[in-house]
């Protein structure tokens, strides 16, 4: 699909068959660290989550993240090229740790817009981002979870990835009441409009 300049995207992808694509501490590490280096350049990121067997991202891309890149006889964008490579380089060091060889995620990540829907989606995908580990009960508080985004936003860290006043401008987050909204439940229906159905892939 089509990326535009400045606007909010929903941005995920799963191990493939929806195995494990983060064995350990120093994985999750990597793979930021992977991001920071190649997709980090073209967006600022409101949200992210990174799970056992899958990741979320909510980013507002750049006007060079839309730009025209071709790869071989394929048409493509800055941003999709810096998320196909954060996927080979991570799976590269993966199969190279763990000694194993075949794919590790499900082909292409996904990009939803957001700025498609209502104003609501916004938010919501930003609380559902966050939800991510309490839904899958690998812990009690949000909070708790140390790969999300949420301690930042919540004051428990001075994280610099995510761009809080973006976020508070584009979203209407608000620190003072993050914490009560943060735990508010999402309806299936609402959750459902920040996935693509029909799974295009970036």
């Amino acid at each position: 699909m089509n990326i535009d300049p400045f606007e909010i995207y929903h941005i995920y992808n799963q191990g493939n068959n929806k195995e494990t694509i983060f064995f350990e501490d120093s994985d999750y590490l990597k793979f930021m660290r992977l991001f920071r280096k190649l997709v980090f350049p073209l967006c600022k990121v409101l949200a992210y989550c990174l799970m056992p067997n899958h990741f979320h991202f909510l980013i507002y891309t750049s006007e060079n993240a839309a730009n025209s890149k071709r790869i071989g006889s394929v048409e493509s964008c800055e941003l999709s090229n810096a998320f196909r490579l954060l996927q080979s380089s991570y799976a590269q060091y993966v199969n190279k740790k763990y000694n194993r060889t075949g794919s590790l995620f499900r082909q292409k990540a996904k990009a939803k817009p957001m700025l498609e829907g209502n104003e609501h989606y916004q938010l919501a995908a930003f609380q559902y981002i966050h939800q991510n580990p309490l839904k899958g009960t690998l812990v009690n508080r949000m909070e708790d979870w140390p790969y999300s985004s949420f301690k930042d936003f919540a004051g428990f860290r001075n994280g610099t990835l995510c761009d809080k006043l973006l976020a508070e401008t584009l979203i209407g987050y608000n620190k003072n009441n993050f914490l009560t909204e943060s735990y508010q439940g999402l309806t299936e229906e609402l959750v459902q409009k920040l996935f693509y159905e029909s799974k295009q892939p970036v």
